[in-house]
């Protein structure tokens, strides 16, 4: 592999962790992941990852059915950082030394996120799992990923999804959906795409971080973004 970026952010959705599951994690998905996560290690490319928790509590959701929202947010980012926890051991079972730095205050579990020792694991050569968004409530894990893919300076973040790319609407609901290979970032806001939530469009604009939206379901698509093929959108100025 002769990959084109020194340093990524790849955002994981709660969902694609469960495969074929109604809920929580998939195995085979987990090993997927950190076998293509390891190539990519293994190509001197820096990872860091964010990883959703819509697999197991959806904070927004639950707010919408009456419980307090920031407690609900609170729920949700425990459950980013079960995920983070549940793929830090795939990636450790693969020989991928990789660290957990969570927003919320877990020691047991895992490091507190801070800034410079974020970016000593990577130095070292780690995989760095952000979890717990930014610690605070309504903000969402995509907010989060631009946010901490500005402060590792990495220079895109890749946003794995259910489909392979940006669409004007909903192709699963919508057959005569119009697919983009590039879009904007402006273009995204004013037609408010649901790809990602858009106060982290704005905030990956601000900074002039690409965003790639791609599937998680085509075979080697992270190996191929890599070297920049494959089928993907990417959002840009």
């Amino acid at each position: 592999m002769k990959p084109i970026y020194k340093r990524v952010l790849l955002k994981l959705s709660g969902e694609g962790l469960m495969g074929d599951k109604s809920f929580g994690v998939s195995p085979d998905i987990l090993q997927s992941l950190a076998l293509q996560i390891k190539d990519i290690r293994k190509s001197g490319v820096d990872v860091c990852i964010v990883v959703g928790g819509g697999n197991i509590f959806r904070g927004a959701k639950e707010a919408a059915k009456g419980m307090n929202r920031t407690v609900a947010d609170q729920v949700g980012m425990l459950a980013t950082l079960m995920n983070a926890l549940c793929l830090q051991n795939a990636l450790e079972n693969n020989d991928v030394a990789t660290r957990v730095l969570s927003g919320l205050s877990v020691p047991q579990a895992c490091e507190n996120y801070m800034y410079r020792r974020a970016l000593r694991h990577l130095e070292k050569g780690r995989v760095v799992i952000f979890a717990g968004g930014t610690g605070n409530p309504y903000f969402t894990t995509d907010t989060g990923a631009v946010l901490r893919a500005s402060e590792m300076q990495c220079e895109v973040v890749l946003k794995s999804t259910q489909v392979d790319g940006v669409y004007s609407k909903d192709p699963k609901t919508n057959p005569d959906a119009q697919r983009f290979d590039e879009i904007s970032y402006d273009d995204v806001i004013q037609k408010q795409l649901k790809v990602m939530d858009l106060t982290a469009v704005s905030l990956a604009k601000e900074n002039n971080i690409p965003i790639i939206v791609f599937s998680q379901h085509e075979e080697d698509s992270l190996k191929n973004i890599m070297q920049g093929e494959g089928k993907f959108t990417i959002i840009r100025k």
